[in-house]
Parts: C-alpha cells; structure tokens; sequence
C-alpha cells in the first residue's frame, strides 16, 4: 500500500518541481528549451546533442527526468564559460551518484568548488608536476619497453589490444602513484577499477542523478556500486597504511610519499580554514586510477583502430619514426624530447583526441552564482555540460570534422586545439602524464610492430551506444608483426 502511495505521488512530485522552476525563471533570458526529457535515451548522446545546435543554436536547455540542463556545444562557448568565467561554472553537482563514490565528499574530480577543493587540487597538481616529474618518463618508458615484449611474444596470434592497454596503464598508475608493480596490487585494481565505472555508468546508477528519489526502492546496481565503492576503499587505505609507516622527511618514492608530505606541509601554510585530511589523499589517489587508466587505454585502442583502417598512415608513420630515430625499437628508448622530430605522429595523436575524446561530455558543472553564456541568462546552481566531442566536430571550426585526417594539422596557418581535456579550472589534471603514454606507447609500438587486423576483419570505428560519459572503442583484436631484423615473422615459429 506505501509502495502504491509513493508510485501515485511520483507524478504530482515531477510537476510540482517543474511549474515552481518555470515560475522562479520566469523573469530571465534562458536558453531556448528542446522539448521533450527522454534524451538520455539517445544511442549517441554527444553526436545528439551536437545535431540539436542546427535549429537552436550552440547553447540551449533541456530536460534529463526531472532535472534541467544547459548544454554548450562550441568552443567558443565552453571557453566562455570554463576560462573567462570559470569562477561561475567551476561547481559541481551534489548528485546521488558522486556522494556514493566520493569518501566523505572529499573528492577532487566531483568535489564541488571550494577553498578546500582549491588546496587539494593545488596538492594534486604538484604531487604530478613536481613530486614525480624527474622519474614519470623513465617510468613510462619502462612499463612500455616490457609491454612491447609482451606483445612480442604473442606475435602471430590476435591480441584484445584495449585489454592490453587497461592493464598497462593501470600498472603505470600503480607505479608512480604507490610505488609498486606488483601483478597481485595491479590485477586487483584494475579489477576493482573496471566494476566500479561499469556499474557507475549503468542506467540504473545513472537514473539516480535525475531522478533522485528512485534511490529509496530497491536497487541491485546500487548494492553492487557499493560492494565495489568498498573494496576499492580498502586496498587504497592499505597502501595509505604502509605508506604512512615508511614515511620520511624530505624523501618521497612516489605520488602518495609525496602528498601525504605535502598534506602536513600544505596544512601549515594554509591555517585552519584550509586543513586537508587523509580523505583528501585517498581520493586524489582514486581520481588518479579512474582518470588515468581507461581514458587512456580508451584513446590507445582507438588510435590503432583508425591506423587499422588507414595502413597508409601507418606506413608514413613507421617512415618518419625510422628516419628520426632509427629502424631498431631496441637501440635505445624513445624521449618525449624526440616529438619535436615527430610531426605525423604528433597530428595523428591530435586528431585521434579531437574525434574520439574519451570523456566527450566531460563531467557537469554547476554555476556558483548567475552568469550568462552568449548573452543568455544561467541561473545560480543550473548544472551546465560542456559537449567536448560537439566542440571537436563543430563544421565552423573544422574542415571536413567527421573524418580521421592528420594532415589538417601540417597545414600552413594555426589550426584550433581540440578540447580533449577540458579547460579552465577543471582541466584534467593528468593531462601531461596521458599525452606522456600516448606518445611514448605509440611511439614502442610502431617502431616495434606493424598493426594488421586479423583475417582482414577491420574493427567498427563507431562507438559503443549507450556508454555513459565515455567513448568507449568495441571490442576488437589486431595481429602485431615484429618489425625490426631477426623477429619472427606471422605465421613463423618461434
């Protein structure tokens, strides 16, 4: 009977909440409103939207359930709202969904804007750019040395490449962020990792944010979200553990070394009003893990489907890393330095981030106070996404948007960057270190090999509908045929 109860008064909650919006708004310029609130629907959520600017424009409202967005599809208006006026869009939404994955609300990439946000992004951000800078390449270029002989020894036979990539890149976070490389610690990270985003992202999970009330009936999704909120906790409190025991002054053997240091330190300097807690550090270091692992395996794997698809830009590829660096991926390890010598590789990495950006939509924000985009009015506290992949493909910028072509950014005159990462205060932090593993991973793995699909069978270069704020590449293999003299060919023994 309760059950009945709270079913019947869903629909008088959802127009009650929507007239009393309508009539708190009634006095502003908003953005024009696409009808409709099932867009989340949508196979292809940024592709839609970006199709919704032909009638309404680059920025416009719409209804996700009960909650109304404002969405931004050009670069000029993300960077309007992220860098000219970042103080106004740098919230971010207190949904469902963040509170259950972030420790105590101390989450840097969901963590609403604050002062406190302000000294963890400001740990964070030193503890990547200084703490570990001397030692991050070496270590890139060491787990990509191993990887490429990994992969060595399964020439001839197909390779699930993104699986590949998730375990490598989980294996450099582990490094730089705990220090340790242990199969064991990666394999039941990347584990822990890889159920907790696909649960997160599940429709289930998803539909708390817009509908928030849903959260009190029974969820199965939501149980697992935190069995998996649960372990993850508990492997990062161990590291927290023993990282805490061999602590030392002025001594930091890696990223958690450092900002547990830096935490005390920081503390210090900023007084009471600004005191950071060891839940700070626990999350930045779970950040560093979701941010770090399957954005980057993600824009990896579709960097070899699109060579895949275009052997030709391969082969050019292969000719310049020959004649730059030399034919033998042995000789000698690749410096980040050399993609000054690179300009193929250099565009091809810049138009694979312009058309499959891993995190196409980025996350929402959350205005802190009335602003205004394009001279339309945004209301404090309206959630606002930015369309990164719209921006990306947006025909006024970009010639020819849709199709995978490197040479537009060889061509004479400075052409528009991509916004992959983000801008403003909210860019992603670990941008240098993914443009670090995407060139240097690139870089070992054409010198090493040539990438051919296996029996002919080239893989989709559509993304998977439905994949919630990624853009994730299908499944697909690719043969690996060694290169360089004396290793074995497809098809020989070994």
């Amino acid at each position: 009977m309760l059950l009945l109860g709270l079913l019947l008064l869903l629909p008088l909650l959802a127009a009650t909440h929507l007239l009393w919006g309508r009539w708190m708004l009634r006095s502003l310029h908003l953005p024009p409103l696409v009808p409709g609130f099932l867009h989340l629907l949508q196979p292809n959520l940024p592709i839609y939207l970006l199709g919704l600017t032909q009638k309404l424009g680059p920025v416009y409202r719409l209804r996700l359930g009960l909650q109304e967005v404002v969405v931004l599809n050009s670069k000029s208006t993300i960077e309007e709202a992220m860098i000219k006026k970042w103080v106004d869009f740098a919230g971010r939404p207190h949904t469902p969904s963040y509170k259950l994955v972030s420790l105590d609300d101390q989450d840097l990439a969901v963590g609403d804007y604050s002062p406190l946000w302000k000294a963890h992004k400001k740990l964070t951000r030193s503890a990547l750019l200084l703490g570990i800078r001397s030692s991050m390449e070496s270590l890139v270029q060491e787990q990509t040395q191993e990887f490429c002989e990994r992969m060595r020894a399964q020439a001839g036979n197909p390779v699930e490449i993104h699986k590949e990539f998730s375990l490598l890149t989980c294996t450099i976070i582990c490094y730089l962020t705990f220090g340790d490389k242990e199969d064991s610690l990666v394999h039941s990270f990347h584990d822990c990792i890889q159920n907790l985003l696909s649960t997160w992202e599940h429709w289930s999970i998803q539909i708390l944010d817009i509908v928030p009330f849903l959260r009190f009936f029974p969820n199965p999704s939501l149980w697992r979200l935190k069995r998996a909120v649960e372990r993850r906790d508990q492997i990062v409190k161990e590291q927290l553990r023993r990282h805490k025991e061999s602590l030392m002054t002025d001594q930091c053997r890696d990223m958690t070394h450092y900002m547990l240091q830096g935490m005390r330190k920081q503390n210090v300097e900023e007084g009471p009003g600004g005191q950071l807690l060891e839940g700070h550090v626990h999350m930045a270091m779970v950040d560093l893990f979701i941010g770090g692992t399957e954005t980057t395996a993600t824009t990896l794997s579709w960097a070899v489907a699109f060579l895949l698809h275009h052997p030709e830009i391969q082969k050019r590829l292969q000719e310049e890393l020959d004649r730059e660096l030399g034919p033998s991926a042995s000789d000698s390890r690749v410096q980040y330095k050399d993609r000054a010598r690179l300009p193929l590789l250099n565009a091809t990495i810049a138009e694979v981030l312009r058309l499959r950006s891993s995190v196409p939509l980025a996350l929402p924000h959350r205005t802190t106070r009335p602003s205004s985009i394009l001279g339309y009015d945004i209301p404090e506290g309206m959630i606002v996404i930015p369309n990164l992949l719209g921006a990306n493909l947006d025909e006024t910028l970009w010639e020819r948007p849709h199709e995978f072509w490197p040479e537009r950014f060889l061509q004479p005159g400075a052409q528009p960057s991509a916004l992959t990462f983000g801008c403003g205060a909210r860019v992603c932090l670990g941008e240098p270190l993914a443009r670090l593993e995407v060139f240097l991973v690139l870089t070992q793995l054409l010198r090493a090999f040539t990438l051919l699909p296996p029996a002919g069978a080239l893989p989709s270069l559509q993304p998977k509908p439905h994949c919630g704020t990624s853009l994730q590449v299908p499944p697909f293999q690719v043969l690996l045929q060694p290169r360089h003299a004396g290793a074995p060919r497809l098809g020989e023994s070994q």
